[in-house]
This record gives structure tokens, sequence and C-alpha cells, in this order.
């Protein structure tokens, strides 16, 4: 069955990449209402923006969406991949702002605010896209893949020049809570360098390394308090995985593979895959496929307790 939240939570914080302070509010909706932005601040033009693959209009540091009247939310990938994780297929997200709030830089704040407010079910059945076949896009040594599957599981690798980095790969299944265990306290991640080049242009203002980003400089970890896991930054890349398909518009059953991929290539997995009608088929969740999905039989103890 479809699911949404029991009842509203807010979060307020600054934008990693604007600097500019926002309030945002989850709230319950209806059955078949999917996920809804709705930015408060604005007026005179259609403040509503659904996130949705089709709605991404920018995926370089972080995705983005937009709809046709030119209203605009950005960074949107962890309260994204929160719901998903948290299996709340319907919400509407009020925010007052350009960019939903860092917080700590990953997902963890967002699901503990979710599963303390409760997943009300909702009476209308949960359709899900199984993926029938390999689709795969590329851009230089960068792939992202999708290939039939039981369950939705993802697999990532990332390679940095920079020593505290290397090379990391992980692959998981999303099934029985491993989002909210493995995955949702894992912080964005980058270089000491971009961060100067970032603030040398007016962009990262929000950032506070620390507190809700982690900044690799060489063989060194800048930020104080050092990782949450060893392979912290490949499991980040994960949890933005996942919030990037969140955006398919239901769950899907199917393994994501990425190598060097970002938000960008995600999305041009889902347009890929969408364009291909024989790729995938829409098919109605039983209970037992249910039980293998991201949000199923968790708890609020499945979430990591984080500085």
């Amino acid at each position: 069955m479809q699911t949404t939240i029991r009842s509203s939570i807010s979060f307020t914080g600054v934008g990693l990449h604007s600097g500019l302070r926002a309030r945002m509010t989850i709230l319950p909706a209806s059955a078949e209402y999917g996920i809804w932005f709705r930015r408060t601040d604005v007026i005179g033009r259609d403040p509503m923006v659904q996130a949705h693959w089709a709605a991404v209009s920018e995926a370089t540091l972080c995705t983005k969406i937009s709809n046709i009247a030119g209203t605009t939310v950005s960074t949107i990938e962890h309260v994204m991949a929160a719901l998903a994780g948290c299996g709340i297929h319907n919400a509407l997200i009020e925010i007052d702002g350009p960019e939903v709030p860092i917080l700590d830089g990953s997902s963890a704040p967002f699901a503990s605010g979710i599963m303390a407010r409760g997943v009300r079910v909702l009476d209308a059945p949960l359709r899900c896209f199984q993926v029938l076949k390999p689709v795969e896009v590329r851009h230089g040594d960068a792939v992202a893949r999708l290939e039939p599957a039981e369950t939705l599981e993802i697999d990532f690798e990332i390679d940095f020049a920079d020593a505290a980095i290397g090379h990391q790969q992980k692959r998981m299944s999303m099934a029985n809570g491993a989002f909210l265990r493995e995955l949702s306290d894992c912080r964005t991640f980058c270089r000491q360098a971009d961060v100067d080049a970032m603030r040398a242009s007016g962009r990262a203002l929000g950032g506070n390394p620390g507190e809700n980003a982690v900044v690799f400089d060489g063989d060194r970890v800048v930020s104080p308090g050092g990782l949450r896991r060893a392979d912290e930054p490949v499991r980040h890349k994960m949890l933005d995985a996942l919030g990037d398909l969140a955006l398919a518009g239901a769950p899907i059953l199917g393994r994501y593979t990425g190598v060097r991929a970002g938000h960008a290539m995600t999305n041009r997995l889902l347009r890929a895959l969408f364009a291909d009608p024989s790729a995938y088929r829409i098919v109605d969740c039983d209970a037992a496929t249910r039980r293998r999905l991201p949000g199923s039989d968790i708890s609020p103890a499945d979430i990591p307790a984080v500085a």
C-alpha cells in the first residue's frame, strides 16, 4: 500500500550552495499525490515543483528541479533519499527559499524526523517500476546502469586522487532498512581545493566543515571529528543515488551501478530508462515485494546515533 507521513515535521538551516537560510516542512499528502515542493516565498507565479526526473533542470553539484514558470528547488537529493528510505510515497514539502537546508550533510536528520512522526498507510495500491533489461549511460570514465533485480540494489565505485578517499566500492540491497542503518548518516564530501574555489566564486557559502560536509585535503580529513565510517564517501554517493532514483516517481526494482557517476548521470539514466518502453514495466507490489523495498520493516532504532 502507498504511504504518507503521519504528521508534519519542520527543519530549518542554510543551503550548502546558496548560503540562504530556509524553513522546510514535510506535510502529509493523499494517495497518488507523489512528492511535490511548494515555494511559500514565491508570489505571482506557480510555486509548485514536482519531484520528478523530468523536472530536473540542473544536476552538477546537486539536483535542482524546476517548473515551467521558472520556480526552482535545489539540493533535494538528501531529503528525497530519506523519504525513499522511510518508505514515504506521498508528501507535500513546503519551503521558503530556493535550497533545501543541508543540516549535517546527510539524510539522518530528515529520516529521524520522519520516523518520529510515523508513517500512515493509505488505501491505495503501491506500484513499482520493474527493470526488464539493462539500460546504461556513459560519459568519459563515468558509467550509470540499471539492470533487472528482485529489489533495489545499489553498487557504487569511486576513485579520487586524494589519498584520504582513494578507491572505494560498495554494493548493498536497500531492503529491510539497510539505507537507514548503513547509509543515512553518511555526509556529503568535497576537497579543500574545491571549497576554496567555490567560495572564491561566491558559492558554497553555507558550507561549514565538521557541521555539514566532510572536507578532504590530500591524505587528511580536514573536518573536525573525522569520518563517521571508513568508507563514508562511497556510502554518501549511494545515498545520493537513492535520492536521485526516487525521482522516478515510484520505487524501482532493479540493480543500479554507478562508476564515478553523479547526479547528472543518474538523471540521464532515468531518462534513458523511461524513453524505452521495453526496458521496464509497471507492476502492483504484493506483500512479498513490499517487504523487499527500502522502507519495509524499519524503526527509529535503525537510524545511527550521530554527532
